[in-house]
This record gives structure tokens, C-alpha cells and sequence, in this order.
């Protein structure tokens, strides 16, 4: 008997996320709403991740507009979001009471499925929102975020995958981020779930495209057992991207294995966006085809880009292998975390760090609180030595306790502070927009009220260079929000270097 394998489609928020730096407008999206609504999907990936903070910096939208108009035109689809835990959608761990009130909220105004991670897979910053989320009686999807190194085997994997199922999370996903899912792991490690936490319980596996193995791996972890796939509509995809959805469910054909999704539909959806995403060329990535040197150094093909364009402005551009060979050594020191945001910036900026002015003789401060403890425990040891120097730099002392403990009730601080500002409305949700984005938040309220700008080049306007020249506009070009900024004095050398997530 052929078994029915379901799909979540990412062309609403991780495609343009990854594709196209987050700068795909509400607008132009709408269009394909009632296609995708009635296509047969298992939910439909369209909040959270980069697109809050976009559409509040660079769109002048309200994200929580965005989500109601999703789900006034997918009535009869999940909605889904990616939320980072103790995080939010934020770059700091924020008090229980402010993930309690963002889950409700997010819940209340359209989400049905939350794909819950945490960039060290430290259980222990994802248990507030998965309960926040069961209270709001949503769909808690636990998430293991899958990396290489050591430490992290499949047992590991299966390991918190159990503990995620014993905090009552509904479903377990595999987040291969940067596309290091190679075939035999995803068999293997979707296998151990199944074993461990029961054939009921619904395995959903993530991955992208860039390093040009993972479609295969799909096929493998559909083979031992996964539930739920992602893809996104072709129109979006590969690259550092996704593998297309119109490639998988033809892949099923001819094995044990079937989708219910109506092909018409998507490729309605298809010719939608194939007349959207010319618009937004200057945002296009830059990978656009395989890069296997990520299995190396773990970091994603956008921050490569991202981090090439740093060093020629620091007149340092012939250091760029220098750096990827960097990132490993520097990732083995922190006691191998995942490069996800906001790990993979944090690593990835004392990297190119090292590089310029040798192994740890300048230390960030979001590398010492890692380090310390700060965002949460790490799979395996972190170095001693380089543990003291964190300490020396930061001046702080090692944590082992969840590091939202250490945090003070904040949300009346917050609805306050949001309350001077000229243009919040007082509702729960301005308030979570200045709690996540108090940078970008007053702006965005003093014009929200001039409505949307979509940054998309009006259709026959010549092309316009996607290759950036400098910093400033490397990071208009990526899309890359809440940047971190250094600026390093050496003897009577300053050395200023950006490195912002992705």
C-alpha cells in the first residue's frame, strides 16, 4: 500500500528569506494565496524566521497584519512559523512572561504550527514556548537542529528528540540549515526517532539545497519513515534555498509512496511567482549553485558572501579561506554548536577576528557570553583556555543555569517604554514589536501609518547591480537585520568590522 507523504511549503517565508534577503513584500504574495490554500499541503510556512523584522526595517508593514492577511486567505490551511525559543524572534533571551504573551498572541492571530528551535539545542530554552504553545492549544513542533562535528551523533540526535517528545511537543523536526544532511544520517536518524519516540509520533524533516545532496537525502529520510517534508515552489529554489516541491512529489512516482498535492494548483503558483521574483534581482543570492565547501566549515553560502564583502573592505579580501578554515577551530573551542542564528554570526565574526589580529587577542562580547554560558550549554566542552580569556574580556563568570533564570520580569518595562513612542497602538502586539526590534520599532511606528513600501524594482525598470561594493551596501543587499558592530583599536590601528545574521 502506498503511504502518504506530506509536504510543508516554505515559498511564503524561508524561500524569499533565503533567496531573496526577506524583502518579498505582503503584495506580492497575496496572489498565490488561494492556490496554495487548496493545493493539498500538510501546513504552510509564512512567519516568523527574518520576516518580522523585515517587514517592520526595510517594509514599513506590520508583521501582524501580515499574518491575519494570510490567514484570511488560507482558511483551510495549518499556518506555520519558525519561533528561536527563549529568543522569540529576537537576538536575546527574553523573560518567560514575554515568550507566554508572544506564543498567545501569535497563536490568536493566526499561527497554528510552531516549529520551535534553539540555536545550541539546548532543551532547556525551548521549554517555555512549547509549553506557552500547548497552553494556546497550537501545534508545539519540537526541533533538533542537525550538525557535524564529534559529538553530535544519531544517538545524540535521537536523544533530544525523545526529550522534546517528553515536554509534549506534537511532532519532532530536522532543521538542516545549512544543507549538511547527507542521505545515510537522514535515514539513520529518522529511523532512531521512530524507534524512540513511536511510529505515531510525526517525524518533519527541514533541509536546503546549497550543497546539492539533500533531495536524495529526502528520499532517504522519507525511506525510514518521515512524515512531513519541506520544499518550496520552484519559482524559489535550490541555491541556498530549497529543493523544489514539484521535484519531489514527481520523485514519488513509481515508489510506495504519495502526496496529495494537486500539481495544476502549484504550478499556478509557479507562474505567480516566476512574475514576482524578477522584481526583487537586486536581493537575488549570490549562490545560486552548489557549494560543497559548507561541509567544511558549516557556514551557510549568504554568510560566506556576506563575510567576503566585509574583508575587501577591511582591505582583506585574499583572507576568506583563511577565515573558513578559522570557523572550524573556533567552532571546536566553544564546544561545537550549531551555526544557526545566532551562533553562526557569533562564530563567524570571531573567526574573521583571529584571522586579522591572531587566535583571541580581541573577543567579542556576544563570543565571551558564549563562551560563559549565556546563551545556553553546548554538546560537548568548550576550551579552558579560551573560557579564562572570555572571562578576562567580558569580566563576567561562567553560568550553568538556564540563562532566562538570571532575567527580571520585563513585559510592564517594555509596555511602557512602547507607550511613549509616538504611533504604537497599546496593544500587546506593538509592544512585542519594541520588545524584539527597540531599535527599529520607533520608526517603524512614527510611519506606519504611510503604509507599506515594497523595495521590489516596478516591472520594466532596468536591472539594477546585485554585487555589493561596500559593507553598508553588502548589508542592504543580504538582508541581513540587528547588526553586530566591532570596532577594534590595536596600538594606532582601529579595525571596524560588521558581521549581521542572516
Amino acid at each position: 500500500m502506498s503511504r502518504l507523504v506530506e509536504i510543508t511549503d516554505l515559498i511564503l517565508r524561508d524561500a524569499h528569506q533565503s533567496l531573496l534577503a526577506t524583502r518579498m513584500a505582503t503584495e506580492d504574495m497575496v496572489g498565490a494565496c488561494p492556490d496554495l490554500d487548496q493545493a493539498g499541503y500538510w501546513s504552510l510556512e509564512c512567519w516568523g524566521g527574518a520576516t518580522y523584522d523585515s517587514c517592520i526595517r526595510f517594509l514599513n508593514e506590520d508583521p501582524w497584519e501580515r499574518l491575519r492577511t494570510f490567514r484570511r486567505l488560507m482558511p483551510n490551511s495549518r499556518l506555520q512559523m519558525l519561533l528561536r525559543g527563549q529568543n522569540l524572534l529576537g537576538y536575546r533571551h527574553y523573560a518567560d512572561e514575554v515568550v507566554d504573551r508572544f506564543c498567545e498572541r501569535s497563536a490568536a492571530n493566526g499561527i497554528d504550527v510552531f516549529r520551535i528551535f534553539d540555536a545550541l539545542n539546548d532543551i532547556r530554552n525551548m521549554e517555555r514556548a512549547i509549553a506557552a504553545v500547548k497552553k494556546a492549544g497550537k501545534h508545539a513542533q519540537g526541533t533538533v537542529c542537525y550538525t557535524i562535528s564529534p559529538v553530535h551523533t544519531v544517538e545524540a540526535f535521537v536523544e533530544l528528540a525523545r526529550q522534546l517528545q517528553a515536554r509534549g511537543c506534537d511532532s519532532i523536526c530536522i532543521k538542516d540549515m545549512a544543507a549538511l544532511l547527507k542521505p545515510q544520517p537522514a535515514y539513520d536518524i529518522v529511523k532512531g526517532i521512530k524507534k524512540a519516540c513511536g511510529a505515531k509520533m510525526p517525524v518533519h524533516v527541514h533541509t536546503h539545497a546549497t550543497t546539492g545532496v539533500t533531495l536524495v537525502a529526502l528520499q532517504k529520510a522519507i525511506e525510514a519513515g518521515a512524515d512531513i517534508v519541506d520544499t518550496a515552489v520552484s519559482s524559489l529554489c535550490l541555491g541556498s534555498g530549497h529543493n523544489p516541491t514539484e521535484s519531489l512529489v514527481e520523485m514519488l512516482e513509481g515508489q510506495p509512496y504519495h502526496s496529495r498535492l494537486d500539481l495544476d494548483r502549484i504550478d499556478k503558483v509557479r507562474r505567480h511567482f516566476d512574475q514576482v521574483t524578477p522584481r526583487y534581482e537586486a536581493f537575488m543570492s549570490a549562490y545560486q549553485t552548489v557549494d560543497t565547501r559548507i561541509f567544511k566549515s558549516q557556514i551557510p553560502g549568504g554568510m560566506i558572501s556576506n563575510m567576503e564583502s566585509q574583508l575587501r573592505e577591511q582591505g582583506a579580501g585574499d583572507k576568506l579561506e583563511q577565515v573558513l578554515e578559522e570557523v572550524p577551530r573556533v567552532r571546536q573551542a566553544a564546544g561545537y554548536p550549531p551555526l544557526v542564528t545566532p551562533s553562526s554570526q557569533i562564530v563567524g565574526t570571531q573567526a574573521v577576528f583571529n584571522v586579522l589580529m591572531g587566535p583571541y587577542k580581541a573577543i567579542t562580547s556576544e563570543f565571551a557570553d558564549l563562551m560563559l554560558g549565556y546563551y545556553g550549554a553546548t554538546a560537548a566542552e568548550k576550551d579552558p583556555d579560551v573560557i579564562q580569556k572570555a572571562q578576562a574580556s567580558s569580566r563576567k563568570e561562567p553560568i550553568t543555569c538556564r540563562p532566562a533564570d538570571l532575567l527580571n520580569p520585563e513585559w510592564n518595562v517594555l509596555r511602557s517604554e512602547a507607550l511613549e513612542l509616538k504611533g504604537c497602538n497599546g496593544s500587546d502586539e506593538d509592544v512585542l514589536t519594541y520588545a524584539m526590534f527597540p531599535t527599529a520599532a520607533p520608526k517603524f511606528f512614527s510611519e506606519r501609518a504611510q503604509g507599506p513600501r515594497s523595495v521590489a524594482r516596478p516591472a520594466g525598470q532596468a536591472p539594477v547591480s546585485t554585487q555589493p561594493a561596500t559593507v553598508a551596501q553588502a548589508r542592504e543587499h543580504t538582508g541581513i537585520t540587528e547588526p553586530v558592530r566591532y570596532l577594534v583599536t590595536l596600538g594606532d590601528r582601529s579595525h571596524k568590522i560588521t558581521v549581521e545574521p542572516m
